[in-house]
């Protein structure tokens, strides 16, 4: 395999951003990657999803299998599709020229970096700004009638309002806010575990005590019952579909890949454990209580007696929700736009641009009942499942681990293909994505639909394998050396 010439690279323009991290500089532990995604687990998205789950008809003992399970999966994603990471410090960008080529490994990237993205920020942004309507509420009770009737796309005024301005705080995160919100992630983090902590113990003391919260039988379940649970664990590992293609991003920074697959492994269980716990309470305890579900977790805040109850709670909510929609989708679309439009858009416009294609995207439409969330999640777990089976095919079953990073770097290398492009890679994502999607339009197709990162990930491993199975000594398309021959 022969060793990375770095100063080769560096000369021909690489930064060192996109170089495989230096052996010294992967210093994260075991510690790093059980904290890392722990604070990602509980946010707005993910309890109205399981509050979704509950207004299907799904029981307490259902959901909470479900969502283990789905944990598992998660884990298990991460720690695979890390792996590359771990062992060669690569980063997303890079990795994904091993299975699309120099060229073609942009078309992942947009998927991730751009759609997936934005959209992520669109719902993030509504999502937090119904957090900021609650807390401008209950300081100022006649903000949340202004304007009568009035409604733009089916947003009343004080909604507007909020989420524009929610928006802005985004925004202005770009220009210079993001050291100061990093001072403080350390701080949210464990916020978010005592304020979803707290909420668990009222709704529990709500309902009764922890004995009705079990005893909750949901409202039956009509249709298939394993496709339904198989559907309810695709909401809740679909909402991982973004990081677990680019988990390279951190698994780099691994000192050993026994690091980050225990870490992850055990920081995702337990996450997800006290999540199922909090999240079940919340909702049922709620329901019991009220007499009524409540799928939307910021309903449940704002049914608080205390000003400082709620305060506390939608701040935590918010600022958590900036951090996470910043770093993990504004910025990503930002570079991604800009590395697709180098002479004319720069990281800022990119971002700008990004920010304001969530907003005509109407992420509100996402939030209207109990199951919208589920069209959201189908679609980003079918846009981006695809491209995980893709890189663990080519990963694990094509190269078996080894290759050669010298010629990752090289434009003209092997990993070139065809003029920049592996054609079974694309063709396998389109073929995977459509076969995930379809069944949004085509109601036959619907159960796919239902499942789609499943039907994603496992379509795109299997296909992928068997376009590159009978031609690893030369591509479908063109006569090739095999890919890992320097190993042969």
């Amino acid at each position: 395999m022969g060793q990375f010439n770095r100063d080769q690279h560096k000369a021909a323009g690489y930064s060192e951003d996109v170089l495989p991290t230096k052996e010294q500089e992967r210093k994260w532990g075991i510690g790093n990657f059980f904290t890392v995604w722990m604070g990602s687990v509980h946010n707005i998205p993910n309890y109205i999803a399981i509050g979704g789950l509950f207004a299907l008809g799904l029981s307490v003992g259902q959901v909470f299998a479900a969502i283990i399970v789905a944990s598992v999966i998660i884990a298990a994603m991460l720690v695979l599709n890390g792996h590359a990471g771990s062992k060669y410090g690569l980063p997303f960008a890079m990795l994904l020229r091993l299975s699309f080529g120099t060229k073609g490994a942009m078309i992942p990237g947009v998927l991730r970096g751009v759609i997936a993205a934005i959209m992520w920020f669109g719902f993030q942004t509504y999502a937090g700004s119904q957090a900021l309507s609650i807390l401008i509420g209950k300081l100022w009770p006649a903000y949340l009638t202004l304007g009568g009737d009035w409604n733009f796309l089916g947003l009343s005024l004080s909604a507007l309002i909020s989420f524009l301005l929610f928006w802005l705080f985004n925004v202005a995160l770009i220009f210079g806010g993001m050291g100061f919100l990093g001072k403080f992630s350390n701080i949210l983090s464990p916020l978010v575990y005592i304020v979803f902590g707290g909420m668990a113990i009222w709704a529990i003391n709500l309902a009764g005590g922890i004995g009705p919260i079990l005893a909750h039988t949901g409202h039956g379940v009509a249709g298939n019952k394993i496709l339904l649970f198989f559907a309810a664990v695709t909401a809740v590992v679909a909402a991982w579909a973004a990081p677990i293609v680019n988990v390279s991003d951190f698994t780099r920074m691994a000192k050993s890949t026994k690091a980050q697959a225990i870490g992850q492994t055990i920081g995702l269980v337990i996450a997800y454990l006290l999540f199922a716990v909090a999240s079940i309470a919340i909702i049922v305890g709620s329901e019991i209580a009220f007499g009524t579900p409540i799928w939307n977790v910021l309903d449940v805040v704002a049914r608080f007696n205390g000003t400082f109850a709620v305060a506390i709670s939608v701040l935590t909510l918010s600022l958590t929700t900036l951090s996470v929609n910043v770093t993990g989708n504004i910025v990503p679309a930002g570079y991604q736009l800009a590395s697709l439009f180098p002479k004319k858009v720069t990281f800022r416009l990119g971002a700008i641009i990004a920010a304001i294609i969530g907003i005509l995207v109407m992420p509100w439409k996402l939030m209207e009942n109990a199951t919208s969330i589920f069209t959201f999640l189908n679609i980003v777990g079918g846009i981006l499942a695809p491209v995980t089976g893709i890189m663990l095919a080519q990963y694990f079953v094509v190269t078996k681990t080894e290759f050669d990073l010298n010629e990752l770097y090289e434009k003209k290398g092997k990993y070139n293909y065809r003029n920049g492009f592996n054609l079974n890679a694309i063709i396998t994502t389109i073929v995977a994505g459509v076969l995930c999607l379809i069944g949004n339009f085509v109601p036959f197709f619907k159960p796919l639909y239902d499942i789609s990162w499943f039907v994603g990930i496992i379509t795109a491993f299997i296909l992928y394998t068997l376009l590159e199975w009978p031609h690893l000594k030369g591509s479908l398309f063109e006569k090739t050396p095999k890919l890992n021959e320097e190993n042969s």
